[in-house]
């Protein structure tokens, strides 16, 4: 009998998979439970090989800008705009169309493709606040410099994701966060079928879906696996991946950090189970990751949020252009037409929902 090695296992799967196979849970499950440093290195490897398999050396980006921030609704443990929580997170309405318009600029500048509208409330229904919404997303489409994206919550009704397209949307960020069975130790304020009822909005009204979630808020490795092959089920076109960065005031305020191999193994998994899809390193990743940064994308990751998040610092765009020119890869910052593999999304917040505009989810 043939012994064949774990090494011999991850290379046998991604061959598989490059010949248009797929993982099902319990290979997938296995790999996350890989725990020696030979293994996770090897399982890297061969992610990163999917990553060039499927997307060459291009390296989408995008960013957001918190458009409504503060005072949602929501009780999301992870989330400093939750009014739940006494945190020194900014608090202003809905912006005007400077700060959008300046967002755009810079982005255009730094090779970003999409810029995101992200804001802090429960969602969107019929009314003068997507009125608003529609009126950006048109402004941002006229101007031409990046790709309107946004993330603005739960979705109340088809017709509003239908408005939505016909302002010039084409791809609405809305993570899943975690697992169904993790979700309600995080939230409890709206469900994760909820979640599920917007994207199937969404995804009618011709919409594609950037959605992820967050890893580090004491989830089992086998969560993240089933929120990797729920996002696979669902069609997520991008698949943003946050790393709990711990705010003070916020239930996860001493939450421990996970390891950065662990954060590494799990980008490789995703790239296993998603192989065709932008996985994106987003929130949390400098706090977490610290020298290490730069790995990401040899564990298969292939899309980056550059520019600040909704309530913490990034490291300056420059040097993450920078790190992708020493590591020989190109910002895709061409945009798409059929998108693919374009998207917006981080969720260094939920993009729940505001008190101004309560929504009966």
């Amino acid at each position: 009998m043939v012994d064949v090695t774990n090494r011999d296992r991850i290379h046998a799967l991604a061959d598989r998979i490059m010949a248009g196979g797929s993982v099902d849970r319990d290979e997938a499950l296995w790999m996350f439970h890989l725990e020696s440093q030979a293994d996770i290195t090897d399982l890297m490897s061969a992610a990163n090989r999917l990553r060039e398999h499927f997307k060459g050396n291009k390296i989408h980006l995008c960013s957001i800008v918190n458009a409504k921030a503060g005072g949602c609704s929501e009780n999301c443990k992870f989330c400093s705009q939750s009014a739940a929580y006494t945190t020194e997170s900014p608090r202003y309405g809905f912006i005007d169309p400077e700060p959008v318009s300046e967002a755009s600029k810079e982005a255009e500048q730094n090779n970003v493709t999409a810029v995101g509208l992200v804001a802090a409330w429960k969602g969107l229904r019929e009314g003068p606040v997507l009125d608003e919404v529609c009126d950006r997303i048109r402004e941002m489409a006229a101007d031409g410099k990046v790709r309107p994206d946004a993330s603005l919550g739960l979705i109340d009704s088809q017709q509003v994701a239908d408005r939505l397209k016909d302002a010039g949307l084409a791809c609405y960020g809305h993570n899943l966060e975690s697992s169904r069975r993790f979700f309600p130790e995080h939230c409890t304020t709206h469900t994760f079928e909820d979640r599920l009822q917007t994207i199937k909005y969404l995804k009618n009204a011709g919409i594609k879906i950037c959605s992820g979630g967050i890893i580090g808020m004491g989830e089992t490795r086998e969560d993240r696996c089933d929120m990797a092959m729920q996002l696979r089920e669902i069609g997520a076109s991008v698949v943003p991946v946050n790393f709990l960065n711990p705010i003070e005031g916020t239930p996860y305020e001493t939450m421990k950090p996970l390891a950065p191999m662990e954060i590494l193994k799990t980008i490789a998994c995703f790239r296993f189970i998603l192989p065709q899809q932008e996985i994106m390193v987003a929130g949390g990743r400098t706090v977490n990751l610290r020298d290490l940064q730069s790995m990401v994308f040899m564990a298969g990751a292939s899309a980056l949020m550059v520019g600040n998040y909704l309530t913490t610092l990034n490291q300056p765009a420059e040097q993450d252009l920078q790190m992708l020119k020493d590591l020989g890869l190109d910002p895709d910052w061409e945009p798409h037409e059929d998108m693919e593999s374009d998207g917006c999304g981080s969720n260094d917040a939920c993009g729940c929902a505001s008190k101004e505009e309560p929504v009966t989810a």
